[in-house]
């Protein structure tokens, strides 16, 4: 149990902090650009929620697993292709100003985050949870 709550934590310390990067500096321009009408103000309860549950997908569908980095950081960037496109691609197939660059950026964005977050995650959790 004990490994499991600091694989969580250790997942989310990770993904917070870069996901927030990236939508502070990327996409904030570029989703502005590409989307920006259909864009409001960040609603904070809606936000808290995602990064709670998609943190527990990730360490439920990878990181628990105790694979090795290589097969974690494929499987992570599997589920965040998964995850990230099923928004995207219905967003796409159902909003009518977004667009295919909006798709390719975020799912890529999408990939590349939940691998390293899911890698990362797991290597703090085995070298500081695996007492427990």
């Amino acid at each position: 149990m004990r490994y499991l709550a600091v694989l969580y934590l250790a997942t989310l310390v990770v993904f917070v902090p870069i996901d927030l990067v990236f939508l502070g500096l990327v996409a904030k321009t570029f989703f502005a650009a590409e989307v920006g009408d259909m864009l409001g103000p960040i609603r904070p309860l809606p936000a808290v929620l995602f990064y709670l549950l998609y943190i527990a997908g990730i360490v439920v569908f990878v990181g628990s697993r105790g694979l090795g980095s290589g097969q974690t950081l494929l499987l992570g960037a599997l589920f965040g292709l998964v995850c990230y496109a099923t928004f995207e691609l219905t967003a796409l197939a159902l909003l009518r100003h977004w667009t295919w660059a909006v798709v390719g950026v975020d799912i890529g964005w999408g990939v590349v985050a939940t691998a390293i977050a899911a890698t990362a995650g797991s290597w703090i959790a085995a070298r500081v949870g695996a007492g427990g």
